[in-house]
């Protein structure tokens, strides 16, 4: 699975296909919350909310004076638990923060509240619609509030494009690489000038983020599998290209390589998401401050990434649960809590705000918001289902044998579309 923000953080999560057997999980049983009368609880993974603002949490709830917050932080198998606590119906918290892959929550859809009737259609108007939209069930339930977006963008290293004789103008690269044909041949440029340049790190990251570009995923929202349709297959292709034409690092997730190929300049452009900025050259290559830029992603405006926080059934308060939801992710302290833990916004509002649209001095003093709000706002959205990661994994997987193993692509893709088949079968989606 490519290296994501979330991974980073929070270590690993139950794989959807442990999903299928923690389905139902109403029934009889002791049904009790976490926490003591005057608190609501609240579970999250590290490194996803602002700790000034839930220290004034902790102190009461905004507007529920009597009320304060009890939150957790669950640094690894956060999913897991999350599922196991609503499994027992018993000590489950009242909030729930949920990571992207918010879909394979809704089979659980009745251990939650539906945040429309406690007030979140007033608020819809405040985020980004496609955001609004993944917290919706099927069954037009609202289960899941939204928090922070990953929008996609092009970074490049500008020292490096600068000596290939590449325009380094965020504008000016836009214009050069409006598309992935486009930017391979820009690419293909700056290696003949710098000698082992590459834009991606591995095969999967081409893949996962041309497939973030897409308006439409693996499976369709009447349920039907299009994940061997024409759309999977050429970003599938794609990542193959890239590979072939000698413009990957060949560094895998979870590898020594995956920090040195941008320590060590190698990784001259990469196609990612804005978490990428702190988890990759401010992490990995702090030296390099003042060399990277970002401009408009070549293929289109993207996303990967965001969380999201649901209100359990067993909670204490359920108003002042979302009183507190709701206040925590208001445009202003979404501003905020970009600053630290770098969470991008899902309100347009904040965009605007002087916390974002400062210049950034790593990236030369270019305002860098602007780039990712405007992929933010023309993201075309798409529907996730609870199967994606089932039906991810594999592709995932095969993709690495091409790269690392010579494996033909023709049956590579073959081989992951049989066992996409096993794993649907197995849980009921076809």
């Amino acid at each position: 699975m490519p290296l994501s923000r979330r991974t980073f953080l929070a270590g690993g999560a139950a794989a959807a296909a442990g999903l299928t057997g923690l389905t139902g999980l109403t029934g009889c049983g002791s049904r009790s919350s976490l926490g003591a009368a005057n608190e609501l609880s609240m579970w999250t993974w590290v490194g996803s909310v602002n700790d000034d603002l839930i220290s004034q949490a902790e102190k009461s709830i905004p507007g529920y004076d009597t009320l304060k917050l009890s939150m957790t932080r669950i640094g690894s198998n956060y999913k897991t638990k999350v599922l196991t606590a609503l499994a027992g119906k018993s000590l489950v918290p009242d909030i729930v923060a949920i990571n992207d892959d918010v879909a394979t929550y809704f089979p659980n859809a009745d251990q939650f509240h539906d945040l429309n009737e406690l007030g979140a259609k007033e608020r819809e108007a405040d985020f980004l619609p496609w955001k609004w939209k993944l917290g919706i069930t099927p069954q037009n339930k609202m289960m899941a509030y939204p928090m922070d977006t990953g929008p996609t963008a092009l970074f490049y290293r500008s020292d490096i494009l600068a000596k290939a004789g590449i325009d380094i103008d965020p504008a000016a690269i836009a214009e050069q690489a409006p598309d992935w044909d486009s930017y391979i041949a820009l690419a293909q440029k700056i290696k003949q000038a710098v000698p082992g340049s590459a834009i991606t790190d591995n095969i999967n990251s081409v893949f996962a983020y041309r497939m973030a570009q897409q308006p439409k995923r693996y499976m369709a929202a009447d349920g039907q599998y299009i994940g061997d349709q024409d759309h999977v297959r050429e970003a599938f292709d794609l990542a193959v290209r890239v590979v072939k034409d000698g413009l990957s690092a060949n560094a895998q997730d979870g590898s020594t390589d995956s920090k040195a190929v941008v320590s060590n300049g190698k990784l001259v452009a990469f196609n990612a998401a804005v978490w990428w900025a702190q988890l990759g050259p401010k992490n990995a290559a702090p030296k390099t401050k003042g060399n990277w830029r970002v401009a408009a992603p070549p293929g289109g405006p993207g996303n990967r990434g965001g969380s999201f926080l649901a209100i359990t059934k067993y909670c204490k308060n359920p108003q002042a649960a979302f009183a507190f939801i709701s206040w925590l992710e208001s445009a202003q302290n979404q501003a905020q809590a970009f600053l630290d833990p770098v969470l991008f916004p899902s309100t347009p509002a904040s965009y605007t705000d002087s916390r974002l649209s400062a210049p950034d001095e790593f990236f030369g003093g270019q305002q860098i918001v602007d780039v990712f709000a405007e992929s933010a706002k023309k993201y075309p959205g798409a529907f996730f289902s609870p199967y994606d990661s089932i039906i991810g994994s594999p592709l995932s997987a095969e993709l690495v044998n091409i790269e690392t193993g010579g494996k033909s692509p023709d049956q590579a893709w073959a081989d992951a579309q049989r066992q996409i088949e096993r794993e649907l079968t197995r849980a009921g989606a076809i």
